[in-house]
């Protein structure tokens, strides 16, 4: 006999619990079904344990320029990499323990811990049980692509979720993907000391980002003595006693990299082909994802798809925004669109690289008529008090609705200062409102009213 909800959540994200905790607040009763750790990605292999590793390193990099600061600090500095997996898995143990604790207290929710799997459009499997309900909603996240590379059956390698088990320094690591996720982990192992290839197929890194972007990316991290390696036609792997041959090229002049370990950070990919989706007629998009209209609504009536598994973004806050969405709609009075939403996100080497909205090249290509304005980071007091002069911040003007397009902050605290664009993005009003504000001295954020008094034209392609 079937169990019946109101409604059913299938997966425990960032957009899961929050829903489940919105729907059973409006009275429905509800279950929520997870096949691994609660909080997913972010939780437990994203965001938060990567963000305490980047802590560590950074610590081990400041002690290391101590004397810069008149700090004398006697002897080497030597790295525990058992301490630093200990304090990381503290961390993530109280985030996922916190989801799971919210969850199994809540009151009108069921929580199932299995595989869930569609036998119709509004019949769930999980645990030889059958769940049903006219509302599911999946957020089901993704899971690192792990490539068809020839000799990689031949290796042990690390995604960037088995790495966090790692609790030993690698001698030499060869990441494989110079984009978000493998330039964090260079410069993270770099700092706590181990030598760091990083093998990227485009002829620069984060290539989605603008040229001057990645040339100083690259530039801050070859500075600390990672080795970029660009262009890599075609990358195949083998081994070589303890060692590992990582060739990046097919023709007759063979160039490898010997290193250790290999980190694959070669993209991600949806947990969508075991639900038994096509059991509800869900239709997927060719790389998997679940197609979702703008207000995140499936082909299927009653079935809804959030996060990473949608395709409208692959972050944390595009995911909990999808929550806010859905329940907006559900509940509130104002519909809200995934088209409402404006796009942003951050690089967190150190300096970080936080971006909102269109790129130079974009808003070239568009044919909008646009200004430019341009910052290095050494004109900024607090960049220079802090003697973290590295990057630049520039953003990109309409010249006909004087609004902004796009911005970009990479250096000092740009992760926080990016929010000035961002915010007045969506109170939609021109750049005069930050250009004649009063900031703070001394802030990073105080150099933006100048930056926005220097405005030149945006040259075309």
């Amino acid at each position: 006999m079937n169990k019946n909800y109101d409604a059913i959540v299938i997966g425990a994200g960032q957009a899961g619990p929050a829903l489940a905790a919105r729907l059973t607040s409006e009275g429905l009763k509800s279950a929520i079904i997870e096949r691994n750790l609660f909080g997913g990605t972010c939780v437990n292999t994203g965001c938060i344990p990567t963000k305490t590793l980047i802590a560590s390193a950074r610590a081990a990099h400041m002690a290391r320029r101590g004397n810069e600061f008149g700090v004398n600090i006697s002897g080497d500095i030597r790295v525990d990499m058992k301490k630093v997996k200990d304090r990381k898995d503290g961390v993530v143990q109280q985030s996922n323990q916190g989801v799971t604790g919210w969850l199994k207290g809540m009151k009108n929710l069921d929580v199932f811990e299995g595989h869930a799997q569609f036998e119709g459009p509004n019949v769930v499997r999980v645990n030889g049980e059958l769940l049903e309900s006219e509302k599911i909603f999946i957020n089901v996240g993704a899971h690192a692509r792990v490539p068809d590379m020839s000799g990689l059956s031949k290796i042990n390698y690390f995604t960037n979720s088995n790495i966090m088990d790692v609790d030993f320094l690698p001698e030499h690591l060869i990441i494989i993907g110079g984009s978000y996720i493998g330039l964090e982990f260079a410069q993270m192992y770099r700092r706590f000391g181990s030598q760091v290839t990083v093998v990227e197929m485009a002829n620069r890194l984060i290539p989605r980002e603008d040229e001057d972007i990645s040339q100083t990316v690259q530039e801050i991290l070859e500075n600390e003595g990672v080795e970029i390696r660009l262009s890599a036609e075609c990358i195949s792997f083998d081994r070589k006693g303890k060692n590992i041959t990582v060739n990046v090229s097919c023709n007759q002049e063979m160039q490898e990299s010997i290193g250790t370990h290999v980190l694959l950070a070669v993209g991600r990919v949806t947990n969508t082909h075991d639900l038994g989706l096509e059991k509800a007629g869900v239709e997927l998009d060719e790389r998997g994802m679940i197609k979702v209209d703008d207000e995140l609504k499936t082909n299927i009536r009653g079935i809804w798809a959030l996060g990473e598994c949608n395709g409208q973004g692959a972050f944390t806050h595009t995911s909990y925004n999808d929550y806010e969405i859905v329940a907006d709609n559900l509940f509130g009075t104002k519909i809200r669109r995934v088209s409402d939403r404006i796009p942003c996100y951050g690089l967190f080497i150190d300096p970080p690289l936080a971006r909102v909205g269109m790129t130079d090249q974009q808003v070239r290509k568009s044919g909008k008529k646009a200004l430019i304005g341009k910052m290095p980071m050494s004109r900024i007091g607090r960049a220079k008090e802090r003697s973290e002069t590295q990057g630049f911040m520039k953003v990109v003007i309409d010249v006909k609705t004087e609004k902004i397009l796009g911005a970009s902050i990479l250096g000092i605290g740009g992760d926080e200062v990016i929010h000035l664009f961002i915010d007045t993005m969506y109170a939609d009003k021109p750049y005069h409102v930050i250009k004649n504000a009063v900031h703070i001295h001394p802030t990073v954020a105080e150099l933006i009213p100048t930056m926005l008094q220097n405005l030149k034209p945006l040259l075309k392609l």
